[in-house]
């Protein structure tokens, strides 16, 4: 039933307004407060006093409300529509906060106090006065949770009692749409600004324009009550920051064996290091970890991130654990190269072309997989990096070294000291063993074991392809065109010496060889340029100036050799050279006829004009020809005694122009003259005369 003299109430706590919901009220008890004290309720004499009954606090009169809210209390009530259907209430209900939800099992247990009340015999009306006693709320309170539930089946009565969202009628605020277009225009956007500034921009051209204003906290309800989550974080960040929010895929790694996968990744430790020449800085590692198990297999450390170490690394797992069948890279130059990936699809990077040489994944039969660029969830290597890299950066060892992850991090002893490189590769050997053998992992298939337990586990039952030497080999460095000695065939790398006993075979030609240039002293392999694999070739060790040992061991390496030279030569030689003189005379020392046949045909030689004269009798010549001859030689003699007479530079440059004039007025040339001019305009002589002539001209 309803309380039949809730209209005519005159004095109203303040939980009592809020609960009432009238217009242009405020909806929760401390609001009412605020509000009477904004207004100066309680210094208005006859319209507010102390409350009697437990709790106490202030009434107000009813004059005091607002004109809609007095008008609404002087209508008379509607009837009832009966109760709203249970689905829809129930699912109303699970859309409240857990608040909403304590204030419906409060107003609960007060109906079930007043149906126990009622059960030993009092009124409704004394149940409903005690009760309110008893938990300090007014009784027309009470009376309008009674007519909430009233018709409402016991079950469904929590439910009910629950206060509906947007208040206590469910009024919702009505907000100008082009108000709310204008907050969203600046609020949503890649670069957002905060809400209370958005607000004040569509505040100013609103006010310009005359649309209606309404209170900041209503603008933001209705973005969270009418814009979802997942839109305003694409709105605001994009559409990288929206994929985060989406659930991400969980990876089954049960299925896979050891080796069957890898994943490699660059570190750039928070450490300084000092370098072997003196130099300070700090150092990467490029790791390779097993993807079902997570050990770490192999890493080298270099200075920047580049491809040769990323191909030194894995020569170093394929030689000592094989050749894995997948394999997991980063998009980086250094791993994105064409020695490593060539003719690989799906890069990232670089082009694909038909003549591009097959990388050394493709040609070992390795199917590469490429990293989802800048998500590191997509590298599971990612988080063994975190778990150990932390450890070996904060090392007791590395006190005063570590730099802190960031600059805005750095530690009070920064820059105290730098770790030698030889010192930091001891802690890192021992911590990457230690991160391999700590058990307690708890992956899905490590059960509290730790990644050498499940690697060695499933290694020695999987199916490992081993690589042959040649296969080995193909990871090391390659060196081009390197020059072999032209004595004894040595090859000299990086100030290192290389030698071997069949490297004489290639003195002085151009080989390409492999080496490590992490291990300079393991030797080199050599092949022509043609590809065709010759051998290996030790390093020679350097000797110290004054150690007698090193000395010795050189000596007898030395006479070694040369015993080995004269064993070979013994067997290449099997006759000696006054056996074979011997034999020679045995063969006897006849000169033999040559055959020479006799010349039916003989041609005699022409004499040339310019033959010495003497020795020899010169053929007589006809008459006429001598003849001729004598004229042609007197000609030439008076040519050569004629002296040139003295030209006149100017008279040939006034010649050149007057020719050139004639020419170009039409007059025909002989061939005399013709010849000269054309001869003459091609010299020094005429292009120096015609620019003073040009310049005389000008001053003119």
């Amino acid at each position: 039933m309803t309380h039949p003299a809730a209209p005519s109430q005159t004095w109203w706590s303040a939980s009592e307004i809020a609960e009432a919901g009238l217009p242009d009220m405020p909806t929760t008890a401390r609001a009412v407060q605020i509000m009477a004290k904004r207004e100066g309720w309680a210094s208005m004499p006859g319209k507010a006093r102390r409350r009697a009954g437990r709790g106490g606090g202030m009434e107000y009169h009813v004059s005091l409300f607002p004109i809609r809210a007095k008008t609404s209390l002087m209508q008379s009530p509607k009837a009832p529509d009966g109760p709203r259907p249970r689905e829809q209430v129930w699912a109303e209900f699970e859309g409240l906060k857990s608040t909403a939800k304590a204030k419906a099992e409060t107003r609960l247990n007060a109906l079930r106090e007043i149906d126990d009340l009622e059960g030993i015999g009092l009124t409704r009306t004394e149940a409903v006065r005690a009760v309110s006693t008893q938990i300090n709320t007014s009784e027309k309170t009470i009376w309008n949770w009674l007519a909430l539930v009233e018709g409402v089946a016991r079950e469904d009565r929590l439910a009910y009692l629950a206060p509906r969202p947007g208040g206590a009628k469910g009024r919702k605020v009505k907000v100008d749409e082009r108000f709310m277009d204008l907050v969203k225009g600046s609020y949503f956007q890649q670069s957002p600004a905060p809400l209370t500034a958005a607000f004040e921009w569509a505040e100013r051209i609103a006010l310009k324009e005359g649309i209606p204003v309404p209170q900041i906290h209503q603008v933001r309800r209705i973005i969270d009550a009418t814009v979802p989550k997942h839109v305003q974080i694409f709105l605001k960040k994009g559409a990288h920051a929206l994929a985060r929010y989406f659930p991400h895929q969980t990876r089954d790694k049960t299925y896979m064996t050891a080796l069957e996968g890898v994943q490699a990744d660059y570190h750039k430790f928070d450490v300084f290091i000092r370098f072997p020449d003196g130099r300070v800085g700090r150092i990467q590692m490029i790791a390779i970890s097993d993807i079902y198990s997570g050990k770490f297999l192999t890493y080298r450390l270099s200075e920047t991130a580049n491809s040769h170490t990323v191909q030194l690394a894995f020569g170093d797992m394929v030689r000592r654990y094989g050749i894995p069948t997948h394999v997991l890279l980063d998009n980086g130059h250094e791993f994105v190269n064409k020695v490593m990936t060539g003719q690989v699809e799906h890069r990232h990077r670089f082009k694909i072309k038909d003549d591009d040489v097959l990388g050394l994944f493709p040609l070992l039969g390795i199917q590469v997989h490429f990293a989802t660029p800048g998500w590191g969830q997509a590298k599971p290597i990612e988080r063994a990096f975190k778990d150990l890299c932390q450890r070996v950066a904060m090392h007791p060892e590395f006190v005063g070294a570590y730099t802190g992850p960031n600059t805005q991090a750095k530690p009070e002893n920064y820059e105290d000291r730098a770790i030698p490189l030889e010192q930091f590769k001891k802690v890192l050997d021992v911590e990457i063993a230690a991160h391999n053998a700590r058990r307690g992992r708890r992956s899905e298939v490590a059960n509290k074991r730790s990644f050498d337990e499940v690697f060695n586990s499933s290694y020695s039952n999987a199916p490992i392809r081993k690589p042959t030497a040649e296969q080995a080999r193909i990871w090391l460095m390659r060196g081009e065109g390197v020059k072999a000695d032209r004595k004894n065939g040595e090859i000299k790398i990086y100030e290192t010496r290389y030698w071997a006993e069949w490297m004489y075979q290639i003195a002085g030609e151009k080989v390409t060889v492999r080496f490590d240039p992490d291990d300079l002293h393991a030797g080199l392999f050599v092949y022509a340029m043609d590809g065709t694999f010759l051998g290996e070739a030790p390093a020679l060790v350097k000797g110290k100036f004054f150690d007698v040992a090193a000395a010795k061991e050189h000596k007898r390496d030395k006479r070694a050799f040369e015993r080995a030279t004269k064993e070979a030569a013994k067997i290449e030689r099997k006759i000696s050279a006054a056996e074979v003189a011997a034999k020679l005379r045995a063969a006897g020392q006849d000169i033999p006829d040559d055959g020479l046949p006799e010349a039916e045909v003989v041609r005699m030689p022409k004499i040339h004009r310019a033959a010495p004269k003497g020795g020899r009798r010169k053929a007589a010549l006809p008459s006429e020809d001598a003849e001729r001859i004598s004229a042609t030689i007197t000609k030439i003699e008076a040519r050569r005694a004629a002296v040139e007479p003295e030209r006149d530079p100017q008279a040939d440059f006034a010649r050149a122009l007057e020719l050139q004039e004639l020419q170009e007025a039409g007059h025909p040339l002989t061939a005399e003259q013709a010849d000269w001019l054309s001869e003459y305009t091609q010299s020094s002589e005429f292009r120096s005369q015609l620019k003073m002539h040009r310049a005389l001209s000008s001053k003119e």
